[in-house]
């Protein structure tokens, strides 16, 4: 992203925040979520906050619109917008600058679309509210904004509701839902955590285009340092609440100062070269998990059919990590419903250790499943919120009939031992953890019926560089003690490269290309493999450098 205006006399800044002080009420007192954060925004100008979860991020970028939760108070500085302070005693004031002036891109689309209402609707609203055009032309033009913001046939998805499409998608429908009023500042809380390299760029780009033909200013605000590298002018660097650091993207990349911004570059597997890549295992037995010519359709509530998975076919060995990589909607995580007989396939079959799972009946079948398991990509929404850690962990057990209480809760307690979590994190509840420790809460559950396959959807996607890291390393450990097989998805390409023995590339329900890790990488062949590739940020790209 470009567009920076420059003048012989410095402009006011669009949006500035000055000592701005954030704090949330709990049962334990008073929580200091942002203790004196200055920052400024010009027009035209991307600004990225970076930092882990916890830091303040979404707590600063809820503050400018006035979206903070109702625990929270703003107990001291200021927020000025255009250069005039907001003003957040009046609502209809704070309803003038969403949507027509400050757009805003929340982190989770789930929350945030309304699941009764077609999505072309919801993109369209804002149109009609701030009086930008009649319905009628709203839907016109909504169904231009989806597709400028990367959906396919955008009249079809212009008719569905939000559940009718992926992670990804739902995304997008946000983003286009952000752009529509044109406004002059963009708050994008982490607006490609869902989505896939090739669609990240698309949607980057499309937000460079804003930039470029309305000064539009963007506050990126994302935990994939890559990305924050190759499109922010600045870099705002956020650790427990405060700023410790900040300046030109290229010059922090090069020369960080502060330790936890050392630390933070370290751990982001799209900044760091790769190390030798893993070299697959040798199979000394028949493979674990075989699918054979498996196909899938959907049929739309709006009319229509999707072809969700077509002609796909895999082997995964005892002990051996495959990848599925590709596009939001390309059918990976249909393929792995399918593997674990989750979605039935219209024709194909799935082989489970040597079974046929399709003519597994009701008791054999709740037999297999106690050796494949599933890690997905939101800890929170997994993890009831109304049991503690301990009882989480321990509900399989108690599902399959397996041991006493106290045979139960020492399974508990190894369990939370095996995913380095305190042993008195089982009376906590999830609302109390990280997103990190939600994560290792999960992984623990899945591992409690000792499984041989643990089907890994997105699993790091909605976690900060750091614990990316420490959950890859966890799931590297897991993997060499208990002989795991691993069917990883990810459109997260730095990721798989640092995991897989083997990636299998999907587009539109096929395979179209699949190998050993190295090869995929170093050589690969099929033209959408080279296009993914191409899109991984990278920091050669970094807004500044030479």
């Amino acid at each position: 992203m470009s567009g920076k205006v420059v003048n012989d006399v410095e402009p006011a800044p669009l949006l500035r925040i000055d000592n701005l002080q954030v704090r949330y009420r709990s049962d334990d007192g008073p929580v200091t979520a942002l203790a004196g954060a200055s920052l400024t925004v010009a027009r035209g100008e991307v600004v990225a906050l970076v930092g882990e979860s916890g830091s303040g991020k979404s707590t600063l970028a809820q503050s400018v619109i006035g979206l903070l939760g109702a625990n929270a108070e703003i107990a001291g500085g200021t927020v000025a917008f255009d250069g005039e302070p907001v003003d957040y005693r009046s609502e209809r004031a704070l309803r003038r600058l969403r949507g027509a002036r400050i757009g805003f891109v929340p982190q989770d689309p789930g929350l945030s679309l309304n699941p009764v209402r077609r999505v072309g609707d919801q993109v369209a609203e804002a149109l009609v509210v701030h009086r930008k055009a009649d319905r009628k032309a709203a839907l016109r033009r909504a169904v231009e904004l989806l597709a400028e913001s990367g959906l396919d046939r955008p009249e079809l998805r212009a008719t569905q509701y939000p559940h009718e499409l992926s992670g990804g998608q739902r995304q997008r429908v946000l983003i286009a839902a952000a752009l529509a009023c044109g406004p002059e500042l963009i708050i994008a809380d982490e607006p490609t955590s869902a989505l896939d390299a090739t669609v990240a760029r698309r949607v980057l780009d499309q937000l460079a285009t804003q930039i470029a033909a309305r000064g539009t200013a963007v506050l990126l605000i994302t935990h994939d340092l890559a990305v924050a590298a190759e499109r922010a002018d600045r870099l705002v660097v956020l650790s427990g609440g405060e700023i410790v650091e900040h300046g030109p993207t290229a010059r922090i990349l090069a020369e960080p100062q502060h330790p936890y911004t050392r630390r933070l570059l370290a751990a982001s597997p799209s900044l760091t070269p790769p190390g030798a890549y893993q070299q697959p295992r040798e199979r000394d037995t028949e493979p674990l998990l075989v699918l054979r010519q498996v196909h899938k359709r959907f049929h739309a509530q709006a009319g229509g059919a999707v072809t969700a998975v077509d002609g796909v076919g895999f082997e995964l060995g005892r002990g051996e990590t495959l990848s599925l990589v590709g596009e939001s909607g390309s059918g990976k995580s249909t393929t792995a419903r399918i593997a674990l007989r989750l979605t039935e396939p219209d024709r194909g079959t799935v082989t489970f250790d040597g079974q046929d799972l399709s003519q597994a009946k009701r008791s054999r079948l709740r037999a297999l499943r106690q050796r494949f398991q599933v890690v997905y990509q939101n800890p929170y929404s997994s993890l009831d919120p109304r049991f503690r850690v301990g009882a989480i962990i321990e509900e399989p057990l108690r599902a399959y009939g397996i041991g006493d209480r106290g045979a139960r809760q020492a399974r508990v307690r190894e369990l939370l031992d095996q995913v380095a979590l305190p042993e008195q994190f089982a009376r906590r509840r999830p609302a109390e953890l990280s997103g990190g420790q939600r994560q290792r809460v999960a992984i623990a559950r899945a591992l409690a019926l000792h499984p041989d396959l643990l089907v890994l959807d997105e699993p790091v996607s909605a976690l900060d560089a750091s614990v990316q890291a420490q959950i890859l390393e966890l799931l590297d450990r897991l993997q060499t003690e208990l002989r795991l097989s691993y069917l990883f998805i990810s459109h997260d390409l730095a990721v798989v490269r640092r995991i897989s023995d083997h990636v299998a590339v999907m587009r539109r329900g096929r395979i179209v290309e699949s190998g050993r890790t190295e090869d995929i990488f170093e050589t690969p062949r099929h033209e959408y493999t080279r296009e993914l590739l191409s899109a991984i940020p990278t920091p050669a790209a970094a807004k500044g450098a030479s």
